[in-house]
Order: C-alpha cells, then structure tokens, then sequence
C-alpha cells in the first residue's frame, strides 16, 4: 500500500517539477522516473540521519502547501464574487454524454479517497507522539475537518476558471489554474506543488517506515528491520525497504492505475481492520482501550466500505481484481516466513548470517528493550471493570 502511495506522490512531484520544462506535452517517462527516484532517495538519506530533521522538514513544508492552497482558494473566490462561476453551475457540473451508473459513481468516490488516505498515518508514530493518548484524537479531529474544508474550496476555485473538460485534459491542474488567473506568477503553482508533495513524500517515508519497524517488532518482519541506528535512532533498514520498494513500483506501474491499485487495497485493508475492532468490542467488551470512540462510528464506515468495495468490484472487476491479487501476494509469505516455525537450520543460519552483514553496513542495533516479543501478548482488562488485568511477560 504505502510504497505504491509514496510512488504515486513521487510521480506528481515530477510532473509539476517538469511541466514548464514541457509545456505542451507530457513530461518524458525516464525524466519523471529519475527525478521521483532522486527526490525518494534524498528523503530516505535525511529521514536516515536524523529524525529532527525529518520532523523540520514535514513541518515547514506542511505550512507551504496549506499557503499554496490558500492561494488558490482566495483567488478562486475572487473570481466567483466577480461573477466568474458558470463551471459551477448544474447545467454545466453536471452536463454528462451518459448518466453514469451506480459502480461507476462508486469507483469515482473510490479514486477520490486517495486525496484524503493520509487520515489515519498518525497512528503510526504514536511511540513519537508527545501525550498520544491526549494529542492523537486531538490531532485527527482537527486535521479530517481542516482536510476536507480546504479540499472542498480548492475544487470550487479551480473550477471558477476551468470547465469540467479542461480540468480533465490537464496534466498538472494548478498549472493550467495558475497560466490563466496568475499571468507571469504562474510559476508560483508548480514550485507550490511540487513543495507539496515533496512534503508528501516525506510524511509517508517517516510513517511507512514505522509500520515495518513495529511488523518487524512482533515478528512478522525480519528482525534486522526492528533495528535503529546506534546514534541517530532512525530505523535505517525499514527505510531503505521502504525505499527500495517505491522505486521498483516506480519502474512498473502508471499513475491512474497505480491510484486505483491503492484505492481498492486501501479501503480493503481499513474495512478489515474496522470488523476487526467490532469484532474485538463484541467478544472482549472488558479489554483496557486508551482511546475508545461510539461504536456508531465504525459501523458507519463499515456500512460505506461494503457499498464502495462491492460496487468498484463490480465496475472494474479487473483493476480491483489486480489490487486483491496484489494484496493476496503476502500470505504465502506469511506461511514461508511467520508461520512455519520449524526451519531447516541453513535458513536460521543464512537469516542469521545476513541480519549480521546489514548491521554492519547500518550501523544499527536493537533499541534498549529488546523490541522482538518473546512472550504471549497482554490482554489488558478494562481498569474501570474491576477486572484483576492478565499479566504481561516479555
């Protein structure tokens, strides 16, 4: 999922990086493939030497994109008050050859979501969270709200200069904004964008890299991945897997097929993950759960992502089929290298000669607490229940 979504942001930044180089046609494949491989490995390179830095750099560019959209979106209603928004009309919103039937609204919601799958990543770095039990509701109550308020506007602004044809045609569409409303600032949109998902890049090396720090952890991962530098504490191996694997997906996929590819898994995975926690609230209510939110919520979701899911199936059975396939491609891994637990002892060796070797060339070594869990798991009970709690070996 996450490599294939660090390629697609990495794919734009290259195309709004050479889109003024190419104005009237679509950038060469090997030049966008470079330059996103080049910009991948100079993040990978600072999220490797220092997790300030990377913190530093999230920030600052985080800021610059939401001034860039501000940008758009007061010009936008700009032009609006001055009478400009016949695209925004229904006549013209909603002019269609043909009325689109219901699979294909739901492959169009399903496309949309990749705008907004960056929602629950801050779950992953809770250990780096100052207060996460505090902070992290916090932060996705505000941020979701500020997403979706900022999307919306840029959308209507874009289309206070664009018809519904144009914006489709366009390769870069702030591009094509800023040409028409900004004259010789122009140049200002693609140096915006291109900022934007550079900060992109870099938010999902830092988050991604944690999921197969914390894989590794439990032991679902080779354990070299659970490793961190001896002196910066960056997990240098989970990096440069992570990194590794965006660049091959780089090589072999397009940017409209790789979106649906992560679109379908993405919302596979998180409908998964939602059964799961109603599944948990309804056979083990007494678990101890810092953050707990109404069961309404969830089941909501769980309602939208059966209809989206089944619908974009039913649309696109190939595309869909391919990201299940895709997906699906991880369980005999799991069987080789989880599950089967009586190896032939050449395997432990050679796992254990080449855990060796990337310690060597990284530098890296277990954090203090050894993180690989030797001991069944807890099952907290819930503290207000009066519950004695199972004890924790590890």
């Amino acid at each position: 999922m996450y490599p294939t979504t660090l390629a697609v942001i990495a794919l734009t930044f290259s195309s709004y990086v050479l889109q003024p180089v190419f104005p009237n046609c679509v950038p060469p494949y090997m030049a966008t493939r470079m330059l996103s491989a080049t910009c991948l490995l100079l993040l990978t390179w600072v999220n490797c030497s220092s997790v300030r830095w990377a913190t530093r750099i999230q920030d600052i560019f985080t800021v610059g994109k939401l001034m860039a959209l501000g940008l758009i979106i007061v010009v936008g209603l700009v032009q609006i008050f001055n009478g400009n928004y016949e695209a925004l009309t229904p006549q013209v919103a909603f002019s269609l050859e043909k009325t689109p039937t219901v699979g294909q609204i739901a492959l169009a919601f399903l496309q949309a979501s990749f705008a907004f799958s960056g929602w629950n990543f801050l779950n992953y770095v809770t250990e780096e969270v100052v207060e996460p039990r505090r902070n992290l509701p916090r932060a996705i109550y505000i941020s979701i709200p500020l997403v979706t308020f900022v999307y919306t506007l840029t959308n209507i602004a874009y289309f206070s200069s664009m018809s519904p044809d144009e914006l489709l045609s366009s390769n870069a569409v702030a591009v094509t904004f800023g040409e028409k409303l900004l004259g010789m600032f122009s140049v200002i949109m693609p140096i915006s964008v291109a900022l934007s998902t550079f900060g992109g890049i870099n938010g999902y090396l830092f988050t991604s890299s944690r999921l197969c720090f914390s894989g590794a952890r439990e032991g679902h991962l080779p354990s070299l991945l659970a490793m961190i530098h001896y002196k910066n504490c960056t997990p240098i191996p989970a990096l440069l897997v992570c990194c590794a694997a965006t660049i091959v997906i780089l090589c072999i996929g397009e940017t409209h097929n790789l979106i649906n590819y992560v679109s379908f898994i993405n919302y596979l995975s998180y409908g998964v993950t939602i059964a799961g926690l109603l599944f948990y609230r309804w056979k083990k209510p007494s678990l101890y759960r810092p953050i707990k939110v109404n069961l309404l919520v969830p089941v909501c979701y769980l309602m939208f992502w059966a209809l989206l899911l089944g619908f974009s199936l039913y649309s696109e059975p190939v595309v869909c089929g391919v990201g299940l396939v895709i997906m699906l491609t991880g369980v005999p891994v799991y069987f080789l290298g989880v599950h089967w637990k009586e190896k032939p002892k050449c395997i432990y060796n050679f796992i254990e000669r080449a855990t060796y070797v990337g310690q060597r060339l990284c530098f890296v070594v277990f954090p203090q607490i050894d993180p690989i869990e030797v001991a069944n798991s807890s099952e907290w009970t819930d503290r207000s229940s009066g519950r004695s709690s199972l004890s924790a070996n590890s």
